[in-house]
């Protein structure tokens, strides 16, 4: 992050200087601001280009997603992407369904074309998943997705792939970064609309995705399980009713076609209860077994199941521990010693105590599925471990290695099936967990979100991080351990993040979101009795929440 500052540079001076350089649409919105305190928030800093790229909301100014951040994000990649390469480089870019991810990549397009990069661009939205397999499927040397993910609105993103699919990783991106803030002066951005080493591409490569998803494949006897299936107006509606072909769907027509504004949702996260009321609305109507959610990028995805008259809404842990104990039993005979199972560190123990049950593997990343994506690569190279199942709590989960990012086409497609598999047996998704539960023990999981906006937000944020630190076991009765990830645990690379575990194993993390303004808390708590778990996980809530909105 650029400090203005440390530039001999006031906000001021920065907004000004964009009067200056910033064509006629851009000027015309920062002379139309009235409040100091935005024109403050717009250019404090630059946009930074962390470890997951650029997310910001969309806008006028050095701190906002517009043609010149992404511009000099651009730029800047494609400075440190010739550094390590003398021979020919080039990037796929693909988009999703959000305001400007379309013009955006079209901007990136003719920056890299600048550099005399040959750019391939998705000419339709395409899901995150299908960029990362079109990397190396086309052999680029980068690809770039841009997508807010499930963000509101009023975000958007810039996601840096390496050649394999792979989200840039810890060296890849400090390298990146450090070409991209290198460059201090927006107006040396070279634009172009138009170059012969920009090519489209699209139905080829699509459907090459789809075919490798088609091999994950686990179940396809006959069912008469009802489905119905909202893409939130994302990128999921094609893809994922492709794979869906056979069984008995009904899409939610309100939410199929792309919509920038995500009108008929609060916010497009399948994480958030309220994203799949309208779906679950059309399966009481129908009577469907199962609603299925899939969020603006189709990477993640969410579940509801019939239980009785209602419908239960699952979280990413209990799915992922469903899709782990279907996955396992399907693939056993072709388990091995090397079979792995990777999770991340906010991730319930619940789907890896099935793993090790089976007799898999089982490595921890940091959170982030770029690291799950990390540990396949290095199962290619080294051939020690082989990879069977990657699985994150925010709903985002990976079968097979045509990607290297979380995948909610493959996962729609299995978690269809699972539950025809369960249906065929007389039972549902929810039967399912509980034999799990009978079998592992009660699980109870949960993810507080505290949104902290701006200048002052961000410096809470940081006091928060030093106040748990400082607090250490005197936070609760019972803390068997701390993890401080920030000094760097095992082969992890350093990350701020805080884990607290009891001495039965329950556990609850801290840490600040890298993608928003947000101080998260994770809770897993461990306990035979469900009532208990839910008294429990009530009373260290309210804690928690006296300590942040103190």
């Amino acid at each position: 992050m650029i400090n203005y500052g440390e530039l001999g540079m006031t906000y001021k001076e920065k907004y000004n200087q964009w009067l200056g350089f910033a064509d006629d649409a851009t000027k015309a919105e920062l002379t139309a601001i009235t409040d100091e305190k935005e024109i403050e928030d717009r250019f404090y800093k630059d946009l930074a280009f962390g470890t997951g790229g650029l997310r910001g909301i969309m806008g006028a100014g050095s701190n906002r997603m517009n043609k010149y951040t992404v511009g000099k994000a651009t730029l800047g990649l494609a400075r440190y992407l010739k550094s390590k390469s003398d021979g020919e480089i080039s990037v796929v870019l693909a988009y999703d369904t959000r305001n400007n991810s379309q013009y955006f990549a079209k901007i990136a397009a003719g920056v890299f074309a600048s550099q005399g990069i040959k750019a391939y661009i998705y000419e339709m939205v395409v899901p995150v998943p299908v960029l990362s397999f079109t990397t190396h499927y086309l052999n680029c040397t980068a690809g770039v997705m841009l997508t807010a993910s499930h963000n509101p609105k009023e975000y958007n993103g810039y996601k840096v792939y390496d050649d394999k699919g792979c989200q840039f990783c810890t060296q890849d991106a400090k390298n990146a970064i450090s070409f991209i803030n290198a460059i201090t002066d927006y107006s040396e951005i070279p634009f172009l609309d138009e170059s012969e080493l920009i090519t489209y591409i699209g139905e080829k490569e699509l459907s090459a995705f789809l075919a490798e998803v088609k091999k994950q494949s686990l179940y396809e006897e006959k069912s008469d399980l009802k489905i119905v299936y909202t893409p939130l107006h994302g990128t999921g509606n094609i893809p994922v009713r492709r794979m869906l072909e056979g069984l008995d769907v009904t899409v939610v027509k309100e939410q199929e076609l792309p919509d920038g504004n995500f009108s008929t949702v609060r916010s497009p996260n399948p994480e958030e209860k309220d994203a799949l009321t309208i779906a679950i609305e059309k399966a009481k109507e129908i009577g469907a077994d199962l609603v299925l959610g899939t969020d603006p990028d189709c990477d993640r995805v969410g579940i509801a199941v019939k239980d009785g008259s209602d419908y239960k809404l699952f979280t990413g842990n209990q799915t992922g521990a469903l899709l782990v104990k279907f996955v396992l039993t399907m693939k056993k005979a072709q388990l091995n010693e090397k079979s792995t199972l990777v999770k991340t560190i906010v991730t319930s123990e619940l789907g890896a105590n099935i793993g090790r049950k089976f007799g898999l593997q089982v490595e921890e990343t940091l959170t982030g599925f770029k690291y799950i994506g990390d540990k396949i690569n290095k199962y290619e190279q080294l051939g020690e471990q082989e990879f069977v199942i990657g699985y994150e709590e925010s709903y985002g989960y990976l079968v097979g290695t045509h990607a290297r990012d979380k995948d909610a086409v493959v996962s729609s497609m299995l978690i269809c099936q699972m539950a025809a598999w369960y249906k065929n047996q007389g039972k549902t998704l929810v039967d399912g967990l509980n034999e799990i539960y009978a079998e592992y023990g009660y699980y109870l999981d949960f993810l507080d979100s505290f949104v902290l906006k701006g200048k002052d937000g961000a410096e809470k944020i940081q006091s928060l991080m030093t106040q748990f630190r400082d607090t250490g076991k005197a936070l609760f009765d019972g803390i068997d351990d701390i993890i401080d990830f920030s000094t760097g645990i095992r082969d992890l690379p350093k990350e701020n993040v805080l884990k607290y575990i009891w001495n039965d194993g329950s556990w609850m993390a801290v840490r600040p979101s890298g993608t928003e303004p947000k101080i998260k808390i994770y809770y897993s708590i461990v306990d035979a009795d469900k009532a208990n778990a839910q008294t429990r996980l009530d009373s260290i809530r309210e804690k928690i929440s006296s300590i942040i909105d103190g």
